[in-house]
Order: structure tokens, then C-alpha cells, then sequence
């Protein structure tokens, strides 16, 4: 067992990360602190005036470990990264998680490509962006394929050049085909060398060459290829207003603001680049209530920055942020050259600042209501539930049971998890009922409840004497609230498997009325009656029917596989290979056995004589 007292008398007077864990190993809350021993004593002090969310916190705390670092700066980087990949319960977490497009352009190649990427590679190609929405990016590359004609392919050039024929690009004039030298290799540079320009939002020079090349086919009475120049032009000029000058020294620049409400904040970031302003994003973080507004913005910044790849030159933010110094030197880390992080209290700098802070609000007013409505649909749901049921300890994770079967052929058992109120799909699982013979529900769900737990405390064993974390098993995370698709005989079911085992988990029963729905719920031997508008009422609906849908699903296509095998194996000189074949050529069983003998003969593998026997069975 962990002994806290003793474990915390352990602690180094050194920088590091801190890792809180609950009973099951699951980590809730990461932290760094300049001195491990002096920060994670404070938690267990109960003279401390702590924030609620630290209070609900350190009861929940069964356990901890930390990782020392050289430097604060360390200890920094590792939280960041352990926050974005444990996503602990009670830290300020950033909700939406973005990833950002680019245009590369392939420098470090003889002829050089214009492509999309949606990350950051040290390949020494060079990366415009990001762009603040797929089809911008992706617009631009079809605009720069066809002025330029670059090749898009992914030949080896000048290695394969001559070797096999031009592709399609340059037949329909989309690619100049270097892989044919029919474009020299400075001609070609030259392109790429206007192309990068381009990128830089240096349009004006693109313009006036397209606009001398339109007029120049016109003179010529070339009037198709006068208005291929003219599309061109237009499509520039469509990219080029797209984009706001913002300042004249074209540098690259985040601008960051945010409203809070409440519990959460709205956070909006304008991206500047090379002095334009090419699109901007909005951010939710959660649980902001007790902290100030530094603290929010603070947050923001650690996470948002540990997750995009590219750092402007300058950060300029409404509010002063914690650590300054220690993030800027991060970023700039990060980045591999100097970053400013700015908070102007005048000037035009100021002015973009309250801009985005402004559309901030507007933002959070005009999602605000949705996302209200989304938490009250999930959490609330999950709320109303534990209240009905009188759960006094808090309920995050729900799972649901359910059997599936035909007079108990290819019985089946599934297993559902909802995460404060919305479906975990990566936790769903399935079982295929091994030792019950014939329709019996009750036996089936005895087994796969059985499996389910008996694996839980083998894996928690394993992981622990491995000394592990717990959240690597299949089956460790155990559930606040286990709910059956069924009434009191599936509860008794449940809590008899619970108490076989040596585990305590509330069980309800998702009871149905005489046409298959949902009626209520059945806890401790008496059924809840839900208001059927409610959400609580609603979510028990969703999971319901979602536990069926799971269970149905697994069922169908077991039973599809069994049929597909017994039918078609009954067949005379029909093995795995040909009835493979026959499924991929016709896709079901049925069409096969509505096809004539010259359409059979046309299957992979299939002669006249198989295919004749084949028609005579389903004929037969």
C-alpha cells in the first residue's frame, strides 16, 4: 500500500513534475514546482488555504509520483507535455485541441514540390503557415499548380527523369514535366523562387504578370487561353483579399484575448503572418472559475503552445501571464530563436488586442447558449441521474451491458462506457459467449460481467508489480456506475458477480416498457419513474440504445460470417480462396445465388465448370 506520510518525507528540496492519482491509478491532476518537497506538502497541510477544486481534489488523492528535473524550464516543457497526453480531471484543460495546416515546398529537393502538411517536420523543406482552415490551403496549392505547373508526383528527379511516360497533370497542362526535361532546372527554380514569393503575400508582382499574359493572348485571339489567365487572376486576387495588412514590419505575430464567464473561458487567437492576417480561432477552456485572470491566460498559453508546432516571433496578449520569463525562455526554445511575448497597454497593438478580445465576447454569446445547452445534455444528464439515484460519490464514468442473440446462436455481450455523459468509443468492448449453451440471458451476462472484472484485477495486479501505470491495461479503469439493459434480474446478476469478486460499484437496471423503450431505472430494489423530457431520462435513452446497437452490431456480422461460410463451403470445389472471391465480386451471398452461369464465370478463379455447379446448388 502507499503511505502518503511516508512518501512525502521522501520528496526532494529539487525542481520537477508531481503526478496525483486516485484509488485506480488514473492520474488527476499534474503540476511542476521549483521545490518537489515544499509544493506537494502544501496539498496534504490542512492549514492551507486551498481553492474548491483542490479541496475536492486531495481527498481523491490515494497516491503520487514525481519526476525530477535539471531546471525549472524542464520541469515546465514535461508538465505540458503530461497534461496534453493524460488529460488530468482537475487541471485547467484546453478543449479544443487543434491541428493546423501548411504549405511545404519541397526546397531540399532539384525540383522542388508545393504540398500540404499538417505538421511541422525539421526535413529542410519550407513551411508556410499555418493556415487557419483546410480549404485555404488547400485553395492556394490549386492555384499554384496551375499558374506555375509544378510537379506534384513522387518520382526521384533528376533520377527518373526520361523513365516512363509524362502523367496525366501535363496532359491536361496542370505540370510542366520536369520528369521528361521538358522544362529546364534554372526555368524551373526561377518558378519556385516566385512561387515562395507568393506565399509571402507578395501578390502584386503574380498579378501584374497574369494581367500582361491575359491581355498579351487576347491581342494574340487566343480568347480560351486569355480566360484560363483571367481565372488565375481572379483566383489571386480572391486569396490576396482574404488577407488584412496589419502592421508594416510583416513580422509573424499570435494575438491572443479571451472572455470568461463563469466557469469557462472563450479564448481568441488572430494569427499574423508576415504582417497579414490570415484567419483567426476560438478556444474553450474549462474549469476557470477560481482562478484569476492572469491564471487564464497563463494556462492558455502553456497549453496552446505545447501542442502547435509553429511559434511567431511575437506573442501580444491582453493579460500578464505567470512565469513570464521561464515560458518566454521555452518558446523561444521551442522556436530556436528569440520570442517576445508583449502586453501593450496602448497603440495600435492595444487596439488588435481589444478587437479580439471584443469578438472573444461576441464568440462566447453567440456559442455560449450551445455549449450550455451540450453540458446540460452530458454532465447535467449524468447529475440528474446520480441525484434521482441518491449517489453520494461522484459518478464519471458509466458502463452498459447488453446480450445479443437468436435462440442462443452466436450469443454475444457488450460493453458501452459514457464519459460525463458522452460515449467513450476507444473503451467499448465485446465479448463472444464461450461457456452458455441455448437462449440464457441471464448466464450470458453472468459470464461477460465475470470476464469483464476478473480481467480488471489481473491487469491492476500485473501493471502494479510491473510498477506501471495503471491507465496502460484494457480493462483497469473501473466504472462510477454500472447500468443494465434490463430490470431486477440483471441487477441481482451484476451485484452477485460484484460481490463474488470483492468489488462495491452502484448497479441499475435500464428498465422497458411493453414496446421495447426505455420506462425508468431500477436501483436497490425500486424503480425510478423519469420525467421522459428530462435530460437525465434522455442520456439513459442514448445509452440504451447505443448498448444494443454495439451488442446488434457484433452479432450481425458473426452471424454473417457463419452464414457466408456454411452456405458457400457446402459447394463442390468452392475453398476459402474462391468463396472470397465470389463475396468480393458479388458482395452477398443472395446476388450470388441470382447469378447466371456466364456472370459466375467471370469471378476471379471461376472456370464454366464451377460456375455451373455453383448455379446448380442454389438451384437445388
Amino acid at each position: 500500500m502507499f503511505d502518503i506520510e511516508e512518501e512525502l518525507k521522501k520528496l526532494p528540496v529539487k525542481p520537477g513534475v508531481y503526478l496525483m492519482k486516485d484509488m485506480y491509478g488514473n492520474i488527476i491532476y499534474v503540476g511542476k514546482a521549483i521545490k518537489l518537497r515544499n509544493r506537494v506538502r502544501q496539498y496534504f497541510r490542512k492549514s492551507t488555504n486551498h481553492s474548491n477544486k483542490i479541496k475536492k481534489m486531495v481527498p481523491m488523492i490515494k497516491s503520487f509520483e514525481y519526476i525530477v528535473t535539471d531546471s525549472e524550464l524542464e520541469a515546465l516543457i514535461l508538465e505540458c507535455n503530461l497534461i496534453k497526453k493524460h488529460r488530468p480531471k482537475y487541471n485547467t484543460l484546453l478543449k479544443d485541441d487543434k491541428s493546423y495546416p501548411y504549405i511545404k515546398v519541397t526546397i531540399n529537393e532539384k525540383y522542388p514540390r508545393v504540398l500540404y502538411a499538417r505538421e511541422l517536420k525539421k526535413d529542410k523543406a519550407k513551411y508556410f503557415g499555418p493556415y487557419t482552415n483546410t480549404r485555404g490551403a488547400k485553395d492556394t496549392i490549386d492555384v499554384i499548380t496551375k499558374i506555375w505547373k509544378v510537379r506534384t508526383c513522387n518520382k526521384s528527379l533528376p533520377k527518373e527523369i526520361g523513365k516512363g511516360r509524362p502523367c496525366l497533370n501535363y496532359h491536361i497542362k496542370q505540370c510542366n514535366a520536369p520528369c521528361q526535361n521538358y522544362i529546364k532546372e534554372e526555368e524551373y527554380k526561377k518558378d519556385i523562387i516566385e512561387i515562395i514569393e507568393f506565399l509571402n503575400g507578395k501578390y502584386d508582382k503574380v498579378i501584374n504578370i497574369l494581367k500582361d499574359k491575359m491581355i498579351k493572348a487576347s491581342e494574340e485571339l487566343d480568347f480560351e487561353k486569355a480566360a484560363e489567365y483571367r481565372d488565375q487572376l481572379a483566383s489571386v486576387k480572391s486569396i490576396a483579399g482574404k488577407q488584412k495588412i496589419i502592421n508594416a514590419s510583416m513580422e509573424d505575430q499570435d494575438v491572443i484575448a479571451f472572455a470568461k464567464v463563469h466557469d469557462e473561458a472563450l479564448v481568441q487567437v488572430y494569427f499574423v503572418r508576415n504582417g497579414k492576417l490570415i484567419g483567426r480561432e476560438h478556444f474553450h477552456l474549462d474549469g476557470v472559475e477560481e482562478l484569476q485572470r492572469r491564471e487564464v491566460m497563463t494556462e492558455f498559453v502553456k497549453q496552446f503552445y505545447s501542442g502547435t508546432p509553429f511559434i511567431p516571433k511575437e506573442i501580444i496578449l491582453q493579460e500578464e501571464i505567470d512565469e513570464a520569463n521561464i515560458i518566454n525562455a521555452w518558446l523561444t526554445s521551442k522556436k530556436g530563436q528569440k520570442v517576445y511575448i508583449k502586453v501593450p497597454r496602448k497603440g495600435e497593438k492595444h487596439k488588435l488586442v481589444e478587437l479580439a478580445a471584443n469578438n472573444a465576447l461576441l464568440t462566447f454569446e453567440q456559442f455560449g447558449e450551445k455549449i450550455k445547452k451540450e453540458d446540460k445534455r452530458t454532465k447535467g444528464a449524468v447529475k440528474e441521474i446520480v441525484e434521482i439515484l441518491g449517489i453520494e460519490d461522484e459518478v464519471k464514468r458509466l458502463e452498459a451491458y447488453d446480450i445479443s442473440n437468436i435462440h442462443g446462436f452466436e450469443s454475444v455481450g457488450s460493453m458501452i462506457v459514457f464519459e460525463e455523459g458522452k460515449p467513450k468509443r476507444s473503451d467499448y468492448r465485446k465479448f463472444r459467449i464461450k461457456s452458455v449453451k441455448g437462449p440464457d440471458d441471464y448466464k450470458s451476462m453472468e459470464e461477460v460481467l465475470t470476464r469483464r472484472f476478473t480481467h480488471a484485477l489481473e491487469e491492476q495486479k500485473e501493471i502494479l508489480l510491473k510498477k506501471q501505470d495503471l491507465s496502460l491495461g484494457k480493462f483497469t479503469r473501473l466504472p462510477d456506475l454500472i447500468l443494465m439493459d434490463g430490470g431486477k434480474g440483471q441487477v441481482n446478476i451484476a451485484l452477485k458477480v460484484l460481490n463474488e469478486i470483492g468489488l462495491s460499484i452502484p448497479v441499475c437496471g435500464m428498465v422497458k416498457n411493453d414496446k421495447h423503450r426505455t420506462r425508468g431505472i431500477f436501483y436497490n430494489n425500486i424503480e425510478y419513474n423519469i420525467d421522459k423530457d428530462s435530460e437525465g431520462f434522455k442520456l439513459i435513452t442514448r445509452i440504451q440504445d447505443e448498448a444494443h446497437r454495439f451488442a446488434i452490431e457484433y452479432h450481425r456480422k458473426l452471424r454473417s460470417k457463419k452464414q457466408i461460410q456454411s452456405i458457400l463451403d457446402d459447394i463442390e470445389g468452392i475453398g476459402p480462396k474462391r468463396r472470397i472471391n465470389l463475396i468480393k465480386h458479388f458482395g452477398s451471398v443472395e446476388k450470388i445465388r441470382q447469378a447466371d452461369v456466364d456472370e459466375l464465370e467471370k469471378t476471379e478463379g471461376i472456370n464454366r465448370k464451377v460456375a455451373q455447379t455453383i448455379y446448380d446448388f442454389f438451384r437445388e
